[in-house]
């Protein structure tokens, strides 16, 4: 058997031998997304706030399916620096047009609501939701807009959800079981939905990479709404649905800070669609150049048909109400695509353990040994 050592160096080789293979494009589309499967909701968070903290998950299964499952499902957005949000559109399907249904421009909002991991620290849920005030990071005491052209650094994160807020904490209940204490509220909800973002991802200028883990790495990602309000990064896969396969979608992701790769940005599923290794997800074979220096416009379309479309465009606009066929022309027109065509066939999710490291609820956008490793093991390769 391979030492892991040796396992950890064959992954990494897997991935950068794939990662360099992968085609410049504008588009990258994935075909037949969405499955029927199952995920394990959080049923009880205990003590949270002491050493003995631990989670449970239920054992009655939620179960999805259909066109762009588990996605179909509230949504938070996340956001991770080096990067710049100037605006933000949300919309669902209305017969040929789609309808903004939140948007925020810099200026003003509309069901936009920030939030951050700025609250107290759990041993086991790590830092708590709190209200996001105008620099993106710091704690606020009540929903406040993000600043116009706030620049977060890198490993900073914020989030949005929408303005409706949750009722009560519970299982059964409209957003399940959440952390007491944080501002919960409802994601973004729809099978067929765009998100649509103007934003820059500049090279990081203000911290160095000894202060930081994930030097360098913007991302725009997608999470079900349940995640963050137990727990994203916690050391405890039972303190979220993550690793039961409850659904996340990166957007525009660099996945790796060497000079190879630092300027690609990557679109991942990571559910039990067509894998079994839910941290590695499906990525497509092909990337988004990353502008280091301009604006990018551009977002992610989930169609009625199963198909998710990331795509830049200059000819993307933030209208009230927009037409099918406009939404097809930024696409069409934006260039070159890459098409991954997911398998139908769906695996069990993996056992969850107090011991495991998830992404979403640990490693996807946070740190861990395993990326520590994984970074040397590219550096030796």
């Amino acid at each position: 058997m391979l030492s892991f050592a040796c396992q950890v160096l064959f992954v990494a080789a897997a991935w950068a031998a794939s990662s360099s293979s992968a085609q410049e494009v504008s588009v990258i589309e994935f075909d037949n997304f969405g499955y029927s499967g199952t995920y394990n909701m959080v049923s009880e968070l205990k003590n949270v706030d002491s050493d003995s903290c631990t989670c449970e998950l239920s054992t009655e299964v939620t179960k999805f399916s259909g066109a762009n499952a588990p996605i179909d499902e509230e949504v938070s957005v996340h956001f991770r620096g080096p990067l710049t949000l100037s605006k933000f559109g949300y919309y669902v399907a209305d017969g040929d047009n789609w309808d903004r249904k939140a948007y925020y421009n810099g200026s003003s909002s509309s069901n936009v609501t920030f939030l951050t991991t700025a609250g107290s620290n759990s041993s086991c849920l790590g830092k708590a939701l709190t209200y996001a005030d105008s620099d993106g990071v710091s704690k606020a005491s009540s929903a406040t807009l993000l600043g116009k052209d706030t620049l977060i650094n890198s490993q900073d994160e914020y989030s949005i959800f929408s303005t409706v807020k949750c009722g009560d904490s519970g299982v059964g209940k409209d957003c399940g079981v959440y952390r007491s204490g944080i501002p919960a509220f409802h994601g973004f909800y729809g099978s067929t939905k765009m998100f649509l973002f103007e934003f820059t991802m500049p090279t990081e200028s203000k911290v160095s990479k000894s202060e930081v883990s994930n030097y360098n790495m913007p991302a725009i990602w997608l999470l079900n709404a349940h995640i963050p309000r137990t727990s994203q990064y916690s050391t405890n896969a039972n303190c979220s649905c993550w690793r039961s396969g409850c659904g996340e979608f990166d957007i525009f992701e660099v996945k790796n800070n060497t000079d190879s790769t630092v300027n690609k940005l990557f679109s991942t599923i990571h559910d039990y669609q067509g894998t079994d290794d839910i941290e590695s997800g499906i990525q497509a074979n092909g990337y988004i150049p990353r502008d280091t220096e301009g604006t990018m416009v551009g977002g992610v379309v989930f169609d009625s048909d199963g198909k998710a479309t990331v795509f830049v465009s200059n000819s993307t606009t933030f209208d009230s109400s927009i037409s099918n066929s406009d939404v097809s022309d930024w696409v069409s027109k934006a260039g070159t695509a890459a098409t991954e065509q997911l398998s139908s066939v769906s695996y069990t999710p993996a056992t969850s353990t107090s011991a495991s490291k998830s992404k979403g609820s640990g490693s996807s956008h946070g740190f861990s040994i395993m990326n520590a490793v994984f970074a040397l093991a590219l550096w030796m390769i």
